[in-house]
């Protein structure tokens, strides 16, 4: 049976394009009409332009009868997180405080799909100020996930990895500083990749902060990749450009050392459940031909509570900055976190910031060993819609962070991949990370490992169900198709 147009890859898309089997403008039709009946469910969706999308829909499909698309992802549609600037569209940033005011110009990931054709659908939610791994937001709707609408779909890129579970289009765009693309990726059963720091421009740039392709699977994140990774000068902490061959995916996994991460030094606990969902997937690897070893803990505690100040001050500043009125309305959790930075000294402060650069160090030097490590994307499967973070305390708020949080601070790459379900059926994400500036390996790696897995299922007598889990084929039944 065919897929609906809604949840046809941008391959497929393409394809289908071409060969005039449909149009950009009946795909837009069919995935605005599937947002039409999730969103009432998930609330995943911001500034949502049902015809400025068909309007870019009717231009690619003259451009096909042409026979002058701009690229690979001409008519395709996607989303970008609200954050990410669209010209004409206010950014409240997740949180009501924000005064609205229309964005001047587009964001450089926002220019480079407009370039290449791509139908900008319409934005998608996150927390106040992208500070939770939660949707829950004091301006959207709280968004919920797609697999089970009474738990979290995760954030800060909540409404991107609901949207891209949910099949609303195959591409979407997420930012991440501390695992807001990753988190929300593995809790959703999506795809995720956050890139080595500069490697897709945005703008305001800022230590550790990346923007990166959530889609239903690999392939899709290497054709949005070949299209965002071009320079723009906005971006000051910017890569060169680099030649990249981003849909070539095919590598031989043999020989190639892999460590495992299992114990990340502080944070919450892993769960059973999740921990052999990741032993199960380095087997894979290590039967495809492998070498995989365990690596050690190399960040503590002392690390996360410095960086944990710095971040609180950041917060606290932006917003002391604001008038009382404004001020109330942000969201109480975040009122509550940062609330204790106003005691903090310079010296407590600047030593948080040192801790970037500790991180950093010990991330770089505890994986040069390897060619890529692998790790659970989270240590806990689940946690409820309502809540900001999996244990929901202000005052602990990072504890679900300490796999995905040391990459972006040593910039290296690093994904977001289904492995395996808990046995209630929600998704369980195993994070791959490579060295920094091999992102396109980190791809290859998740595509090498979804056929090794894939292949290891069937000869455990596990058959379809575990290779379509690995190869996020498996959909959501909590919501109408």
């Amino acid at each position: 049976m065919s897929l609906p147009l809604h949840e046809l890859s941008a391959a497929a898309l393409g394809a289908g394009y071409r060969d005039k089997s449909f149009s950009p403008l009946e795909v837009a039709r069919a995935v605005l009409a599937h947002i039409e009946r999730c969103e009432p469910h998930l609330h995943a969706t911001y500034a949502l332009d049902a015809e400025g999308a068909l309007a870019q829909a009717r231009a690619s499909e003259q451009r096909f009868v042409r026979g002058a698309p701009l690229g690979a992802l001409d008519g395709v549609p996607a989303t970008l997180k609200e954050n990410i600037a669209t010209r004409g569209v206010p950014q409240p940033i997740g949180t009501a405080a924000t005064e609205l005011a229309p964005a001047p110009e587009d964001a450089p990931p926002a220019a480079r799909l407009r370039e290449a054709g791509a139908v900008i659908v319409c934005k998608t939610t996150m927390p106040d100020w992208g500070m939770l791994s939660s949707g829950l937001s004091s301006f959207h709707p709280l968004a919920r996930n797609p697999w089970n609408l009474a738990l979290n779909p995760g954030g800060s890129s909540a409404g991107a990895a609901a949207a891209a579970a949910a099949g609303y289009g195959p591409l979407h765009l997420g930012t991440d500083i501390g695992g807001s693309i990753r988190l929300p990726a593995g809790w959703c059963g999506v795809f995720g990749l956050k890139p080595s720091n500069g490697r897709v421009p945005i703008q305001p740039p800022y230590y550790g902060r990346v923007a990166g392709p959530m889609t239903r699977g690999v392939e899709d994140a290497g054709a949005l990749m070949q299209v965002l990774a071009q320079p723009d000068a906005r971006d000051t902490m910017s890569l060169p450009p680099a030649a990249i061959a981003w849909t070539r995916l095919d590598r031989d996994v043999r020989g190639l050392r892999i460590g495992l991460l299992m114990d990340a030094g502080w944070g919450l606990a892993v769960e059973p459940q999740t921990a052999a969902a990741v032993q199960a997937a380095a087997r894979a690897f290590e039967a495809a031909g492998a070498i995989v070893e365990p690596l050690a803990p190399f960040t503590t505690r002392a690390m996360i509570d410095g960086l944990d100040r710095f971040w609180r001050m950041r917060s606290w500043l932006d917003f002391q900055a604001l008038p009382s009125e404004r001020q109330a309305k942000v969201l109480p959790y975040i009122r509550d976190w940062i609330m204790t930075a106003r005691h903090l000294s310079g010296a407590e402060v600047f030593r948080g910031f040192s801790q970037m650069g500790a991180i950093r160090d010990a991330a770089v030097a505890a994986t040069l060993p390897f060619d890529f490590v692998l790790s659970p994307t989270s240590p806990v499967a689940t946690f409820p819609a309502e809540w900001a973070s999996p244990i929901n305390d202000p005052q602990r708020p990072f504890e679900h962070i300490a796999f995905t949080l040391p990459f972006n601070m040593s910039e290296q790459p690093a994904v977001s991949i289904n492995c395996g379900f808990t046995q209630s059926g929600l998704p369980i994400g195993l994070q791959i990370s490579g060295r920094r500036f091999d992102d396109i390996g980190v791809l290859q790696l998740t595509r090498m490992g979804r056929d090794a897995r894939a292949a290891a299922a069937v000869a455990q007598g596990a058959g379809v169900s575990a290779s379509s889990a690995w190869a996020l084929q498996h959909d959501a039944q909590t919501i109408p198709r």
